[in-house]
């Protein structure tokens, strides 16, 4: 049995600004229902431990889709996101793969956490795969290697776009643009032709997605490599 670990946010407010967010729900349930069945054992984790703050707008009408809602009316479920364990309570030898969700809410609680980064480079250094969509990107950014270069330099990936976040409506609420963080760190970035479209980038064992669009893709992506 392949074991899958989970990383979402915990941050549910843009920083110092009271607007709210968290986990972009589908870009969850949309990973996860594609290997939920009894090949694979997957594990939740957040950046606390405890409840997995969804950000509002992930759950508005018109970016709720089927699988999304139910996923959202599963109470089992929910409980996983309610009482999910800390990253750091994870032991990443065990896994094969690693997965970064997105949501605005990891921008201010991926980039620097020494926990994401030590699991990134475990499985990593034992043949698993990391991968990522979104704005889960920013869990990759200050990631190095034995010496000293940035993960993703000279790598083929992709994440949410300077594009996408001026039409998400969000480029002032942000720290920084993600596009431009994982440009400046060397790495091959590229994006869909057209924005909020399904996307992937895979470079050996790193798998990228784009947007919201894409969490099945990258699913899709992980499973071939495995």
């Amino acid at each position: 049995m392949k074991k899958i670990m989970i990383v979402n946010t915990s941050s549910d407010h843009f920083g110092d600004n009271e607007k709210p967010t968290g986990l972009w729900l589908g870009e969850l349930v949309h990973f996860y229902d594609y290997f939920n069945n009894n090949n694979y054992q997957i594990d939740l984790f957040n950046i606390e431990g405890g409840n997995t703050p969804i950000d509002p707008v992930s759950l508005k009408p018109y970016t709720l889709d089927k699988v999304t809602k139910k996923y959202y009316e599963d109470e089992q479920f929910m409980d996983l996101l309610k009482n999910s364990p800390a990253v750091s309570d994870a032991n990443p030898s065990e896994y094969d793969v690693i997965y970064f969700t997105g949501g605005h809410g990891v921008m201010f609680d991926f980039p620097d956490n020494q926990d994401i980064q030590h699991a990134i480079k475990e499985i990593y250094s034992n043949g698993g795969i990391v991968s990522a969509v979104c704005h889960g990107l920013a869990a990759l950014l200050n990631v190095k290697d034995d010496n000293g270069r940035f993960l993703i330099d000279h790598k083929s990936i992709t994440g949410f776009s300077n594009v996408e976040e001026v039409l998400a409506n969000r480029k002032k609420l942000v720290p920084f643009m993600l596009e431009d963080e994982l440009k400046k760190r060397g790495a091959n970035y590229s994006k869909a032709k057209l924005p909020l479209r399904p996307y992937v980038e895979v470079d050996g064992r790193l798998v990228t997605g784009q947007n919201p669009e894409s969490p099945k893709q990258v699913a899709e992506a992980v499973s071939k490599i495995l």
